[in-house]
């Protein structure tokens, strides 16, 4: 360990071929026949007591319960905090090439409620190769790793969805981004893959909601539920409240909220970054499938058993997936014989009217009166 900064840890570690892995959260463990090379170089052996008083004297000690790292599924996250009058948000871009009408009018909707934005460097950049995406996977990457490390950026807000989030995901250094202070992350639709893997390997509570560029086109109501939630949680109690939803299956459940875009969740099975709904109440829109391929979908996470020990279902908008009826029809005939707990037409998808709904925290649903309470505030 260091008493001085991580930052001299880790070079002191690099230096003597201790290998990056072997850090946890705020010191190294290292192998038994590596502890008299280090004593050598220059390491002062301690005591495990005497390790924890100069962790704790220097302000380097992280414990585990507010770090982020790996958390079994079914439980809840680490809490991000709120934002702050002032506070600067980070807009990387993850996915798409973004659309700089619509980007601006995200930005100035986060300015009237007195935050900062700061973009990405490459933010408007396009893949010369790939036109759908916006700039090269290590490029994305980077952009979502800087604004991530920065302790200057208190959230990050993704600038669009599309398609592309996947393919950075594999490049982030995900042992280097949990040594970052926990701040909140805001996105939907391509998103899902980040609020996953965000979950999966920092073991962090994330915010599904509008990104920089459908936030401009939002309704007044969406938007001020996005801001209450990232700057008021306290005053957020009900994810239902002023909504409407249809009740399928009757009954409560208690669990922790999580899902997102369905195509999404089925993808990511069979990668370490898929976080089953074991424990929880899932959360679950897309838009643009025809029903067959909702059914291919759903039966594809229910073979997988993605499903099993889920706690309760929220269905929200499945918008442009062809025959409304025949839709009800298929969600009904693959998701009620788990017999649970189960509400569906949530506006929460891709709507300009979207509720906005935190993942990683834990919640009731009470299918019968139509409510999903937050045991706590979403973010502290």
């Amino acid at each position: 360990m260091s008493d001085v900064s991580l930052v001299e840890l880790h070079a002191f570690a690099a230096a003597h071929g201790v290998p990056r892995r072997g850090f946890e959260r705020d010191h190294y463990d290292v192998p038994d026949n590596s502890y008299g090379r280090l004593v050598a170089a220059g390491a002062l052996p301690v005591s495990s007591r005497e390790l924890v008083r100069r962790l704790s004297d220097s302000g380097l000690r992280r414990r585990k319960a507010v770090s982020m790292g790996r958390r079994a599924a079914g439980t809840p996250l680490l809490r991000p905090s709120r934002l702050e009058l002032g506070d600067l948000v980070g807009v990387p871009a993850t996915a798409g090439v973004v659309p700089t009408d619509r980007l601006r009018r995200g930005i100035d909707r986060l300015e009237s409620w007195g935050l900062r934005v700061r973009l990405g460097d490459h933010v408007l950049d396009a893949d010369p190769r790939l036109s759908y995406l916006a700039g090269s996977d290590t490029t994305r990457a980077a952009e979502l790793t800087n604004a991530w490390m920065d302790p200057g950026v208190s959230g990050v807000m993704i600038a669009r969805g599309g398609y592309g989030t996947q393919r950075v995901v594999d490049l982030l250094d995900w042992r280097r981004l949990a040594e970052a202070a926990p701040k909140v992350l805001v996105g939907f639709s391509d998103v899902t893959s980040l609020h996953q893997a965000f979950a999966s390997r920092l073991g962090l509570a994330t915010v599904h909601s509008h990104v920089v560029t459908s936030l401009g086109a939002a309704s007044r109501e969406s938007a001020e539920r996005l801001r209450r939630q990232l700057m008021e949680p306290e005053s957020v109690h009900d994810l239902l409240a002023h909504s409407t939803v249809e009740t399928v299956v009757e009954g409560v459940a208690q669990g922790v909220l999580a899902g997102g875009n369905l195509a999404l969740l089925a993808a990511d099975l069979g990668t370490p970054f898929s976080r089953p709904g074991a424990g929880a109440i899932v959360l679950l829109e897309d838009i643009g499938e025809d029903t067959y391929q909702v059914d291919r979908l759903l039966t594809q996470l229910l073979r997988a058993g993605w499903f099993d020990g889920v706690r309760g279902l929220v269905l929200g908008e499945f918008t442009d997936c062809n025959d409304p009826a025949e839709l009800d029809a298929v969600l009904e005939a693959r998701l009620a014989p788990l017999v649970v707990p189960m509400v569906r037409h949530l506006d929460f998808g891709h709507t300009s009217t979207t509720c906005t709904m935190p993942l990683g925290v834990m919640a009731t649903l009470d299918a019968g009166a139509g409510s999903l309470l937050l045991a706590r505030p979403a973010l502290t």
